[in-house]
């Protein structure tokens, strides 16, 4: 079901949800050191918006997502977040990893995992306000998790880990969400309620960059798509850039159109 929490809006000292994109990329070529492994990038994220970044295994999906966030060489062009460089950017970004360090085997509970995301806010040394409480809550229910807060985090499946991963992101006020591979290994359920919760954040004004392989899902939840192999191959509208040619020129043969449907075999 649709959810209608409202998560309060983030600081805005260097105005973040300004009018200017709250992610550009400027013919950005990436890389790490002196190894280029994505070239050309070109195009941006409107606030209140989501871009897909699709493409194969190793097209540098994860590398723009880390561009983002000041992680990787910019070998010429720019990378931009809310008008900034990414590093000094990152407290207008919030980003769920491909694979979170956390171990599901540490006594920790869910509601301790989603007021992590408070940690930046309140001080590292602080004890978590009302406030900061309040908010991680706002965003556990979200995720429709709210009533498993007390829960340790190991004892979810693996989809509803991945919604507490998200609301420790959404805790954190930001701008800006990056997200690797949200919906991998996610069961239905799982899956409705993350399309759910971004676009209630959409709907608040949040930018959302995620990555994904399920071209339905890119096309439930983002207006734009970014493809991209070791290059860009487009960047627009999914009506546009999602269209059987496109996708046949990023990935080549894996395309295949059926019953009016596109597929991408192995993804």
């Amino acid at each position: 079901m649709p959810v209608s929490h409202a998560i309060p809006s983030p600081r805005t000292e260097s105005n973040p949800r300004g009018p200017q994109p709250a992610i550009g990329f400027d013919h950005a070529c990436l890389g790490y050191g002196s190894k280029v492994v994505l070239d050309d990038v070109h195009g941006s994220v409107p606030r209140g918006q989501a871009v897909a970044l699709i493409g194969p295994n190793g097209a540098g999906k994860s590398t723009l997502i880390k561009a983002a966030l000041g992680l990787v060489t910019v070998a010429s062009g720019s990378v931009t977040v809310c008008g900034r460089r990414p590093t000094p950017a990152r407290a207008h970004t919030a980003y769920v990893p491909q694979a979170d360090t956390l171990d599901p085997e540490f006594p920790v509970t869910v509601g301790q995992v989603v007021l992590m995301g408070r940690y930046r806010a309140a001080g590292w040394l602080r004890r978590p306000r009302r406030h900061d409480r309040a908010i991680a809550a706002e965003a556990l229910d979200l995720v429709g998790l709210g009533d498993r807060a007390g829960h340790r985090f190991g004892t979810l499946s693996g989809g509803q880990r991945q919604r507490v991963l998200l609301a420790r992101a959404i805790a954190q006020q930001a701008a800006v969400l990056l997200l690797d591979e949200p919906f991998n290994g996610v069961d239905a359920v799982s899956r409705d309620t993350l399309l759910d919760a971004l676009c209630e954040l959409k709907a608040q004004g949040t930018a959302v960059l995620v990555s994904t392989h399920d071209l339905a899902i890119a096309q439930a939840v983002c207006e734009q798509a970014c493809l991209l192999n070791g290059r860009q191959f487009g960047f627009g509208p999914v009506e546009q850039t999602l269209t059987p040619q496109c996708l046949r020129a990023c990935y080549g043969a894996q395309v295949l159109e059926v019953d009016g449907s596109v597929l991408v075999a192995g993804a």
